[in-house]
């Protein structure tokens, strides 16, 4: 059978009850392909300006894109909202098997739209093309626990953490070994009281044409560099990478290396692992055993959850994230929660029991951000609701300014930019705050070395943002859509949409990222909000990049080439022409501020 034309969506309204079958509209498929980009456009046009993100109004779509369940590696889909943690646009992703059960179930749908807040928890149950709201009976319960209860489907849910509102909870499915992770998709769908989406659809049959694209783009990744370093030692790579170069963000970014990087690093986790996440052509990350069963450990765990926090074993690392996936917690933004509540002790700011190398004590601050219930935590007043905000809500409560980095108040993975004037600006100009994968040219950059500039920066910067916009709106995994750089999956869609040219996708790349520029001015992010934390403005203190800073006219300079590149003016707005250009003329309301030419 060829592949289903997604060209409707299920639009959920959880405060009437209903569920509607939608079409999308006109030329939208063709000027946004789906997932990251379709989701910005259904977001800019159906969310008021200034819209609170825990407001019955905010949009929680569950988007898939048009190659979904046909694509090499992992099958992903992608949540899009307004983030609750930044107030910007929030896409965020995750693979394993829910998405594969999902585009069978949703059959000729991309996605889901979720709208209104229940009065009662509910969950949302899709099989045969449609939806139904059914009480949610797991309502207190963890995301392994959630996912137990529905045997016969694919679960996506929240945990204690998104229950809660904290700001940032995920989205977990596969019985929590994969999260949407980052920025509060999970906050916003506990606040709808919105508990699980079960997916009752078994996954789609390629066709021999896309059965043939399939392997063959399999066994390209197989002997692709990407391929070869997955294989190797998957995200766990980036650990060691990062240590090597000085980069590896150590006990609340006070340090670039980590002492113990033997202890967490891939030699350890090839050491202790029991497996690796697949045993096919793309074997993932490595697999752990838990208090309470297996865990998959991806780099940011033992980045944020290991060096991040001083913690120097792999097990204890693994059992961290192991509570993060159970409470439904970003590991990312709940280490560095727990990093500045140590740093701002040290510091005579708060009260925390908790210090660097000590898993327990981090592990019990987790469960308290997550459930608000500390009896035995001898915390300051308020500590545990302030980082359960995350890192710019304790800084802004307790005057601790500065102590760990964030951007767009999302923290900061653990690539410290201090050495790599790319990564800056890749951080700085990240769509939805701090984020690692809209752009990594620190790999390029550390190999070039002295002899890569300021346009070589800008040209990785804002090609790799471009590229992912294509891929993340087709949902492809990360890595294996490496494969498909060269032609931006042009073979692909040709096999089961339409034909679409380079230069074609490129265009739908940059439409979709000034799309979210559009979006974020409108909610009022411009040049102000692009800036560095004060961290990166301090010396890195030891390593191959110790004395190094971001200096900030040179970083301006390159903000400056940036949006130039982008056709956006100096105060980091798109300008007419630009919009225009892009066809994105029509659809510009009378909100959104634009940017005056140079």
């Amino acid at each position: 059978m060829g592949a289903p034309r997604r060209d409707h969506v299920l639009a959920v309204d959880l405060s009437a009850g209903t569920v509607e079958r939608e079409p999308i509209p006109e030329g939208w498929r063709e000027r946004y392909l789906g997932g990251k980009g379709l989701g910005a456009r259904y977001l800019y046009e159906r969310l008021e300006a200034g819209v609170d993100p825990l407001d019955p109004d905010n949009l929680l779509a569950f988007l898939l894109g048009p190659l979904s369940g046909y694509l090499p590696g992992q099958s992903r889909y992608v949540i899009v909202t307004k983030s609750p943690l930044t107030g910007a646009f929030l896409d965020s992703y995750s693979g394993g098997q829910f998405p594969d059960r999902l585009a069978g179930a949703l059959e000729d749908c991309m996605g889901v739209l979720v709208s209104g807040r229940a009065d009662e928890p509910v969950r949302l149950e899709i099989e045969d093309g449609d939806g139904r709201i059914r009480p949610a009976e797991t309502w207190g319960q963890d995301t392994v626990e959630t996912a137990r209860a529905f045997p016969d489907g694919a679960v996506a849910c929240i945990g204690p953490a998104g229950e809660r509102g904290v700001g940032y909870a995920t989205v977990a499915s596969d019985g929590g070994e994969h999260h949407a992770g980052r920025g509060g998709g999970g906050t916003v769908m506990g606040d709808k009281r919105l508990k699980a989406v079960v997916a009752r659809g078994e996954p789609p049959t390629p066709d021999p044409v896309l059965k043939a694209l399939r392997e063959r783009y399999e066994r390209d990744y197989v002997e692709h560099d990407t391929g070869r370093w997955q294989a190797a030692g998957g995200t766990f790579e980036s650990v060691d990478f990062a240590h090597e170069i000085g980069a590896l963000a150590t006990e609340g970014w006070q340090r670039g290396r980590f002492e113990a990087i033997d202890e967490i690093g891939v030699e350890a986790a090839t050491e202790a692992a029991t497996g690796r996440e697949d045993d096919g052509a793309v074997p993932g990350d490595f697999r752990f055993e838990a208090e309470t069963g297996d865990v998959v450990l991806r780099g940011a765990a033992p980045m944020t959850l290991g060096a991040g926090l001083g913690v120097d074993d792999v097990d204890d690392v693994a059992m961290l994230a192991e509570r993060c996936d159970r409470l439904g917690l970003d590991v990312i933004d709940a280490g560095n929660a727990v990093a500045w509540a140590i740093r701002a002790d040290s510091a005579g700011l708060v009260d925390c029991p908790v210090d660097f190398g000590d898993a327990a004590g981090a592990r019990a601050l987790f469960e308290a951000i997550a459930t608000g219930r500390h009896p035995d935590m001898a915390c300051s007043d308020g500590l545990v609701d302030a980082l359960a905000a995350g890192v710019d809500a304790a800084s802004d409560r307790y005057a601790g300014e500065g102590l760990v980095p964030t951007v767009k108040s999302m923290s900061l993975p653990a690539y410290d930019p201090r050495g790599s004037t790319g990564m800056a600006l890749a951080y700085a100009t990240s769509d939805r705050g701090g984020c690692h994968r809209r752009a990594r040219p620190i790999e390029i950059e550390a190999a070039v070395g002295p002899e890569w500039t300021v346009a070589d920066t800008v040209r990785a910067v804002v090609g790799e943002q471009t590229v992912r916009s294509v891929l993340w709106s087709l949902v492809i995994d990360d890595f294996v859509g490496e494969t498909l750089w060269e032609d931006l999956g042009s073979e692909w869609l040709a096999a089961v949409d339409r034909d679409y040219g380079n230069d074609e996708l490129v265009r739908v790349g940059d439409r979709i990222w000034t799309l979210i520029r559009l979006f974020n001015a409108r909610e009022g992010f411009d040049r102000e909000s692009d800036r560095l934390p004060e961290p990166m403005l301090e010396a890195v203190p030891d390593g191959p990049t110790a004395g190094e800073s971001i200096d900030v006219e040179p970083f301006e300079g390159a903000l400056d080439a940036y949006y130039r590149a982008r056709g956006w003016g100096p105060d980091g707005l798109p300008t007419r022409g630009t919009v225009e250009d892009l066809g994105l003329g029509d659809v510009l309301d009378d909100e959104t501020p634009l940017g005056d030419p140079w």
